[in-house]
């Protein structure tokens, strides 16, 4: 499923952010299997532009498209529906259900559209180093163990474009370079784009193409 982005800008952004910009006031397409990294410092728009993406915000001027369909005409199911079977996300907040374990936060995603069998969980949580946290409630979890349930909940369902919103922030090397495999096999499984934003460029990232918003 392709991706197209043409013209977008933020409504509260001034025309002058296209001028530095190689995302706001461009056109960019993005096909399966590609490897996107986008870099930019806080307050240029990184979450903005993932919220754009995901359909959870439409203050925006210029066009965002899946499989050459305009997301602004997209009804309320159309959008559920692209999160459920084609798109899938890992937030900066994670937006975890706090008093519900790791367990039940995985198998509500993975039953929504099932891609992986449910032991598929204890294996993930197994490779992140989680796996003996599955029984505790997130809001008890430290942020980076909320980070790799964030991290494995997006690979519980089927997806053409994963969006990673700075995921590894509370990750330290080891950590990030674990769950960074985990999410290329995925990824590689499904033949599906990844969008990776950040803060900084990081090598972790194999990106065929890099840009700064």
């Amino acid at each position: 499923m392709q991706l197209a982005i043409r013209h977008l800008l933020p409504t509260y952004f001034t025309e002058s952010a296209t001028q530095i910009s190689e995302i706001w006031g461009k056109d960019l397409v993005v096909e399966k299997g590609e490897l996107i990294k986008i870099v930019a410092p806080s307050g240029n728009g990184k979450s903005s532009l993932i919220h754009f993406l995901y359909g959870m915000r439409s203050d925006y001027n210029g066009i965002i498209s899946y499989a050459a369909r305009n997301m602004n005409e997209f009804s309320i199911e159309d959008i559920a529906r692209y999160r459920r079977d084609h798109i899938s996300i890992v937030f900066q907040d994670m937006k975890l259900f706090a008093d519900q374990t790791v367990q039940d936060n995985l198998e509500i995603k993975r039953q929504l559209n099932p891609y992986h069998p449910a032991g598929k969980i204890k294996e993930m949580a197994e490779r992140l180093g989680i796996g003996d946290r599955l029984s505790i409630k997130c809001g008890t979890c430290s942020y980076g163990e909320q980070q790799r349930t964030a991290i494995i909940r997006s690979l519980l369902q089927p997806f053409d474009i994963l969006l990673l919103d700075e995921p590894f922030s509370h990750l330290d090397n080891n950590n990030s370079e674990k769950a960074m495999k985990l999410v290329l096999e995925e990824a590689g499984a499904r033949n599906a784009a990844i969008i990776f934003v950040d803060v900084e460029r990081k090598d972790l990232f194999p990106f065929s193409r890099l840009y700064h918003l």
